[in-house]
């Protein structure tokens, strides 16, 4: 092994991405374990309520995503100026104006992808936890105590993401989204056969008009609430789309690739929603399980289950390096501007270990990335209800990062002045999902209450 001193790596990126990195960044954000709960959300709305509140958001989410995308350059969206972040976008064309409201929410959304760190360690926990339990019930019967700890699962996972974290950056992990994308296809495409297949078992189809009922109305009220959040907060990537995008090559401009992106990702990611949803609710009904895999059969097929379990471990791998890399680039790019003459925060070591390639290392990338790791891994241990306080996070998010300073910045981009027909239909598309987002936000906190009780 030996190491010797480099230079500070310049952030100068080769831009290599094409329209199929970028679906692989998009479907590796958006598609989450979470799909699996989709079945339960249209349960509680209905045949009707429940699938047409999946495409509206399909719709929503890729306009969102186009307004967004020509906000990449400026002042022209093909040959201006790059916006490599979301921040870099809101401070160039809304100014001091907005900047402090947008640093306040941008802080949000920073404790949010954090928060995704410590929601995927749990989630993925419970896949571990499942094919262990899986197995001994095959094994031993179901009637077997297969009782077991979570805390062994998550330090093994923390491990993993130690080394994954040490990727440089978005620019050089666009294999490990494609191997998160095949598998969030893997674990999604089983949901939905399980489904299928159960409906043909049946022989009918399950479900009515109105969803699941409820002993009271307020019930109904709380539950639908917390379906439209869970369909709401399954869609969005707005604080992740402009590091994606930075990762495209020009020609052809990057706007167009990433909408060209965006409405694939989109119709990919609604299909693979409907099925598992529509499907999942079909075999099961009113009586469908928040987590579809958990409802055949008490854990079987024990090998598929346990398949798909895998699936979802692997993906979500790939989902925490997603939306922790943006972190990672927001602390390390403020430190290196603010201590420019550091060796510790501007040197690269170069690494030779053995056999393998070298390895640029950088001592603050090392350091502040394992720290970051070790703390979401540690918080996960001993908060338990960390999802409902990130589904309260995502609430209040939603509609200024992902409707409402789009909307305001296209303006500017685009010259659209007050009252004209496009400013009344954006300005009226954002105060409907202003709407849609305190609804999801009662219900998330309804959520959040509950399990801190239960």
């Amino acid at each position: 092994m030996d190491a010797e001193l480099g230079n500070s790596e310049e952030e100068v990126f080769v831009r290599t991405g094409t329209v199929w990195t970028c679906i692989a960044h998009i479907i590796t954000g958006v598609i989450g374990s979470g799909v699996l709960s989709l079945a339960w959300s249209i349960a509680q709305l209905g045949w009707i309520a429940g699938p047409t509140s999946m495409l509206l958001l399909a719709m929503v989410t890729y306009l969102s995503s186009v307004l967004l995308s020509d906000c990449y350059r400026s002042p022209d969206p093909v040959t201006g100026r790059r916006n490599r972040t979301y921040m870099d976008a809101v401070k160039l064309y809304l100014g001091t104006v907005y900047f402090p409201i947008c640093f306040i929410f941008s802080f949000l959304t920073v404790v949010c992808m954090y928060g995704f760190g410590i929601a995927y360690t749990i989630t993925t926990t419970i896949s571990m936890r499942a094919i262990q339990k899986s197995n001994c019930f095959h094994n031993k019967g179901h009637k077997a105590s297969c009782l077991y700890g979570d805390n062994f699962y998550m330090l093994l996972f923390g491990a993993v993401q130690i080394v994954s974290s040490q990727i440089p950056n978005f620019h050089n992990m666009e294999w490990l989204s494609f191997v998160a994308t095949i598998m969030s296809f893997s674990y999604s495409s089983i949901g939905f056969a399980l489904g299928f297949a159960k409906v043909i078992g049946n022989g009918r189809i399950k479900g009515s008009i109105g969803g699941a009922s409820k002993r009271t109305a307020a019930q109904k009220m709380w539950t639908v609430s917390q379906a439209i959040g869970d369909i709401t907060f399954s869609y969005p990537y707005s604080i992740i789309l402009l590091e994606i995008q930075d990762t495209l090559k020009s020609p052809p401009a990057e706007n167009r690739t990433m909408k060209k992106a965006s409405m694939i990702s989109i119709s990919i990611t609604t299909f693979f929603y409907l099925c598992c949803g529509c499907f999942g609710y079909a075999a099961f009904g009113n009586e469908t399980p928040g987590n579809l895999l958990t409802g055949f059969g008490f854990y079987e097929p024990y090998w598929l289950v346990d398949f798909a379990n895998v699936c979802v471990i692997i993906h979500l791998v790939g989902g925490y390096q997603v939306y922790s890399q943006p972190v990672f680039a927001v602390v390390e790019r403020w430190l290196s501007e603010k201590y420019p003459n550091s060796a510790f925060v501007n040197n690269s070591y170069r690494l030779k270990i053995l056999f393998l390639p070298a390895y640029n290392v950088n001592l603050l990338r090392l350091g502040f990335r394992t720290a970051y790791v070790v703390t979401t891994t540690g918080i996960a241990m001993i908060f338990p209800y960390f999802n409902q306080v990130l589904g309260v996070l995502g609430a209040l998010n939603f509609w200024p990062l992902t409707i409402y300073f789009p909307v305001k910045m296209y303006f500017v981009q685009q010259k659209i002045a007050p009252w004209t027909r496009k400013w009344v239909i954006l300005q009226t598309f954002s105060i409907i999902c202003l709407i849609v987002t305190l609804v999801a936000l009662v219900g998330s906190i309804e959520g959040l209450i509950k399990a801190k009780l239960s």
